[in-house]
């Protein structure tokens, strides 16, 4: 908001009009006069965040409402806006539109402008996808820093970056590195990213914070780590955030190992592999839109047995039905049965578009490694900020869903200080991690059957339970690795 700010100012600054900004780095002194401005109409242009949704925002004539970054905002967030005046012009900007507006661009009930043509002098982003190498991060560095320029390193999991940012400083003692992501005291972020845009830092170290909004010509090469938790529009977002001068740019998504990799990630990095030419946006959009589907068919409130079933969920039945007429066997599908003493949802409060909570549900459920948890807590905690405590325990459930899941442990219960664990009949006892649980939980954990034990937790409570709970599985996953030589977590 602060740079399409600082953009409208300057090329309107030769006309009367008058350009007011609303955003979370403004004080509350700033907000209110600019607020008061709006409705007064001394304001011509106003720009800003989600802030201009809240019902205290009074336009005196609202005519034109321009939202860049689609994919941000919910059903709900659109329709807002357009109840602020029934005859409003509605223009959507995205480089990536969600699959959602595409079907309904596709479909008609939206009118569609494609822009292919790239301002003059830009050159297409250089992609690679590669194993995770040290050797390759640091030689892409330098080679950025001697021609003058400043580079992106993307980690998106906010409890390592420090970590991260003082391995990255060792490996490139040469370059002056700053760390920024959502979880930063908001006038320090605005700082680091002021600084960085002054280049009075050559490597930015960040979140996904930076996939949309930032322009700094100066900055051609991005590396992101992990990229195959991250989905086919985020990775288009984070490697337009380079090339926007004139040099040519280049962006590096590191994978741990391709032969873990599931189909859709596969799809992902195939895709931003195969489009890389400029304006290839929509293409991106497309097959984002064959990957992941169309979404919502009838809209925000669905009425009929899809509503019921869910697109997914009926797609799944449909191959399933194939396979079955083709004589194919059809795998099982279990998930361990979690009887967890917590109240673990996501608060209206916090999440108030109804679409938005039942896709972070979906999200969630569909989640099936850590690091894609991880992913989505901060993409969550950039896009709502702090999550409430009922958040914060659906998310400390999932991890236990993950974990028991890659365990094959048929059922977890925790209550009352006890915790239950049994092991599915066709599940690797994991009798290292199991003579470990022994030596620490002593007099503590009690067996129940061969394939069933119990521990009697230090606290009764779940935020007692919950650490402990925790370090019990991930305990017994690492002596899963450790026995099976893959050293990969979930």
């Amino acid at each position: 908001a602060q740079q399409h700010f600082e953009t409208f100012s300057q090329r309107f600054a030769p006309f009367p009009v008058k350009v007011g900004v609303l955003s979370r780095f403004q004080s509350p002194q700033e907000l209110k006069a600019t607020v008061k401005e709006v409705g007064t109409g001394v304001v011509d242009i106003i720009i800003g965040t989600h802030r201009l949704l809240q019902k205290d925002i009074v336009f005196k004539q609202l005519g034109l409402v321009i939202i860049d970054e689609e994919q941000w905002f919910g059903v709900r967030h659109k329709e807002r806006l357009k109840q602020l005046r029934t005859q409003v012009d509605v223009l959507t900007l995205s480089a990536t539109p969600i699959p959602r507006t595409l079907q309904m661009a596709f479909s008609g009930v939206r009118d569609l402008s494609v822009i292919e043509t790239a301002p003059t002098g830009r050159l297409a982003v250089e992609t690679q996808v590669l194993r995770f190498d040290a050797t390759v991060i640091r030689e892409a560095i330098l080679r950025e820093l001697h021609r003058g320029g400043q580079a992106y390193f993307v980690h998106n999991r906010v409890e390592t970056m420090e970590q991260t940012g003082a391995w990255l400083q060792e490996l490139v003692p040469e370059a002056r590195v700053l760390m920024a992501h959502g979880q930063m005291d908001e006038q320090l972020l605005e700082r680091v990213m002021m600084r960085f845009f002054h280049h009075e830092a050559d490597v930015l170290l960040a979140s996904a914070i930076i996939q949309s909004g930032l322009d700094i010509p100066n900055a051609n090469t991005i590396l992101v780590d992990r990229a195959e938790l991250f989905g086919l529009s985020q990775l288009y977002q984070l490697r337009g955030r380079v090339g926007r001068g004139g040099q040519q740019a280049y962006a590096y998504l590191f994978i741990p190992n391709e032969e873990t990799l599931s189909t859709d990630a596969q799809k992902r990095l195939n895709a931003i592999q195969e489009f890389v030419e400029l304006g290839s946006g929509f293409r991106i959009a497309a097959a984002d839109l064959e990957i992941r589907g169309a979404g919502n068919l009838l809209g925000k409130q669905q009425s009929g047995s899809i509503a019921a079933v869910g697109l997914d969920l009926y797609l799944q039945l449909v191959e399933q039905a194939v396979q079955h007429i083709k004589g194919q066997d059809i795998p099982e599908e279990w998930e361990p049965t979690l009887q967890l003493d917590v109240s673990a949802f996501i608060p209206e409060t916090y999440v108030e578009e109804t679409s938005q909570r039942l896709g972070l549900y979906k999200r969630l459920s569909g989640s099936d490694r850590l690091g894609d948890l991880a992913l989505l807590y901060g993409e969550t905690l950039d896009r709502f900020g702090p999550p409430p405590d009922p958040m914060e325990r659906l998310f400390e459930v999932m991890q236990i869903k993950v974990l028991a899941k890659a365990l094959k442990l048929e059922y977890v219960d925790v209550r009352n200080g006890l915790a239950n664990f049994r092991f599915h009949e066709q599940a690797k006892i994991p009798e290292k991690g199991i003579q470990t649980l022994m030596e620490k939980w002593k007099d503590r954990i009690q067996f129940l059957s061969p394939r069933a034990f119990r521990v009697t937790l230090p606290h009764p409570d779940w935020a007692g339970m919950y650490p402990s709970v925790n370090a019990i599985l991930q305990g017994l996953f690492q002596s899963v690795n450790q026995a099976e030589g893959e050293g990969q977590g979930v």
